[in-house]
């Protein structure tokens, strides 16, 4: 006797957000099963305290459709249970919009990791406020444009952002040390979709040349913060940190070298499980789901 293997025929990602309430799981699991769903990977998270039910599911198909099909399909679902849904094909890409000022280090390590498959975006533009970045920009193929900002121009440039955010149908706006403020009514546009990086001291040190701060104040930790864009300066939602120790050998140019390192890696991160669809939105707090 000989059995068959069923081929895939679409892989797809599901997530969903909505009030805690018996049956979701039993909901979603019948509308997978009545279109040929078979899950490969699922995690949900219950918070407990506010009430919210949070879950992400990658499931393949044997039957041959389509992230739209199955998105308008699961709205009947998602409306029963007042969701906040979203459905996609697991392997598309995020077109991801870089911005980044004089310092390259999470540029570079942005357009390196894209570049072996091991972030899971395209990146067709890379916006800069200085010239510095165009070579490096250049060197891996990319469209590069520089887009100066002045007290008098800010409005402008911003403009232009947006504008080729739509022309390029970006799903990602990385500030890879992108050294300009964000306008309120800028970071309301791309809420959710813009992630941002900066060091986060123990203790915290702001202004200028925060690492030589560090360095006269003799600090044993420093790290990085990713997290969602929002009007509050540095104090959106974060998505991931992690900190690396130093001593009183380090200079001031090699604890700004480790935090570079800190800062390229926390980002990458964050733009992995972005592009993922592993972070869901929990008012001023993420899911991440790893």
């Amino acid at each position: 006797m000989t059995t068959s293997t069923i081929e895939p025929l679409g892989d797809f990602v599901l997530t969903l957000s909505c009030a805690d309430r018996p049956g979701i799981v039993h909901a979603v699991a019948t509308f997978l099963m009545e279109h040929g769903g078979n899950i490969r990977e699922s995690q949900q998270f219950g918070d407990q305290e506010h009430g919210r039910f949070f879950m992400r599911i990658d499931f393949e198909t044997a039957r041959s459709t389509d992230a739209e099909s199955l998105h308008a399909a699961f709205a009947t679902v998602a409306e029963r249970f007042a969701m906040t849904y979203e459905l996609w094909s697991a392997r598309a890409p995020y077109r991801t919009l870089i911005m980044v000022s004089k310092q390259l280090h999470c540029l570079n390590d942005l357009l390196f990791r894209t570049t072996t498959g091991d972030l899971q975006i395209e990146v067709p533009l890379v916006i800069s406020n200085h010239p510095d970045a165009e070579p490096l920009v250049k060197s891996y193929g990319l469209e590069f444009e520089h887009v100066p900002v002045t007290p008098h121009t800010k409005a402008e440039a911003e403009a232009r952002l947006r504008q080729r955010v739509e022309e390029l149908d970006i799903d990602l706006v990385v500030l890879a040390r992108y050294m300009q403020i964000l306008s309120d009514d800028l970071c309301r546009h791309l809420s959710g979709r813009a992630i941002n990086i900066h060091h986060s001291f123990l203790p915290s040190f702001k202004g200028a040349k925060p690492y030589h701060q560090a360095f006269e104040r003799g600090v044993k930790l420093i790290g990085a913060t990713a997290h969602y864009v929002t009007g509050d300066l540095d104090e959106g939602p974060i998505i991931e940190q992690d900190i690396t120790r130093v001593d009183h050998t380090l200079s001031p140019d090699q604890l700004v070298a480790a935090g570079r390192d800190v800062e390229a890696q926390v980002l990458s991160r964050a733009v992995r499980w972005h592009s993922q669809t592993r972070v869901l939105p929990n008012g001023h707090r993420t899911v991440v789901f790893r």
